[in-house]
């Protein structure tokens, strides 16, 4: 499915003089089963924009534009094996509209509250899709970002939230992906993530213990060389993420191929590795992530 400028413009028309039929349009998709077959998932992560980040690289507006953002997830989404999409509700209505989202996997994204590079970054308030709209939308989960800074005392807030969150959608009984990230502060205040398998492996343990069920909970985290000493510390079903895309497109694809082979590990959520690959080609990055994830005939429902 190619999105066109004449269909864009469609769309945009449709938010003036019919708004209802885009959120219409998401609730009477076609569903499927979560997960396929093979109980892998290969999901594009297309929530950046919703909390601010539109930078890739030196570049602070890569993905400010929504018609390429549209084409590619479209793009991505098209390849057989990729199993759905993560997003806000502009997005996913979006998609829905456009046709691209029968028959695929749909998760809401929903504490979009800390903005890129604000004072009040670690403070991940629900923004997005709560609990109720979760369900009553169509959607398959939502997910939740947890950022753990031990000298930011805003993170407690978070985890809250996320843990009664992670209740609810349990009680509800859709997915709960829940994004785990151990970060620090520089020397300016900046938030950074921590990129070190020990704190990785310590958020896990904490998000898997959230909530009053975790009979409906998936975690999303960094791939890194010590997969399997991080994916030990669970046994909740993991999906990878991708991180700010390399000088080597290359290195992040043997780092999810390493982590595949973990029990726990299911498949990966990933945004700009696939939707802004650094030759451009958003079908090919995908068509070579679904390989990994179903294997070379891409098939998962």
């Amino acid at each position: 499915m190619t999105l066109t400028r004449e269909r864009y413009e469609a769309l945009m028309n449709e938010r003036i003089f019919a708004p209802t039929k885009l959120s219409d349009a998401l609730r009477n998709r076609k569903r499927r089963t979560l997960p396929g077959d093979d109980g892998n998932l290969l999901i594009i992560a297309a929530d950046h924009t919703s909390r601010g980040k539109l930078s890739l690289g030196s570049d602070r507006t890569a993905m400010a534009d929504r018609f390429t953002l549209l084409e590619r997830t479209m793009e991505c989404l098209a390849v057989p094996g990729v199993d759905g999409v993560l997003g806000s509700a502009d997005v996913l209505e979006e998609l829905a509209w456009l046709g691209a989202l029968e028959n695929k996997v749909a998760l809401g994204t929903m504490n979009r509250g800390g903005i890129m590079g604000a004072t009040w970054e670690l403070d991940d308030r629900i923004t997005a899709y709560d609990l109720d709209h979760i369900v009553e939308s169509g959607l398959d989960g939502g997910k939740t970002l947890i950022r753990i800074d031990y000298t930011d005392p805003a993170v407690a807030q978070t985890i809250e939230t996320v843990a009664a969150t992670v209740t609810g959608l349990a009680d509800r009984g859709v997915m709960s992906l829940i994004e785990p990230l151990p970060y620090l502060k520089d020397d300016r205040g900046n938030a950074i993530l921590d990129t070190s398998d020990e704190s990785l492996a310590v958020v896990v343990a904490i998000a898997s213990g959230l909530g009053s069920s975790s009979a409906h909970s998936w975690l999303k985290i960094p791939a890194t060389a010590g997969m399997k000493e991080v994916a030990a510390a669970t046994s909740l079903p993991i999906l990878m993420l991708g991180g700010e895309p390399k000088g080597n497109p290359g290195g992040i694809f043997d780092l999810w191929e390493t982590g595949m082979k973990e029990p726990n590990v299911r498949g990966l959520t990933v945004g700009r590795n696939l939707l802004y690959p650094a030759d451009g080609d958003s079908r090919q990055a995908a068509t070579r992530a679904s390989a990994l994830v179903h294997g070379p005939a891409g098939s998962s429902a």
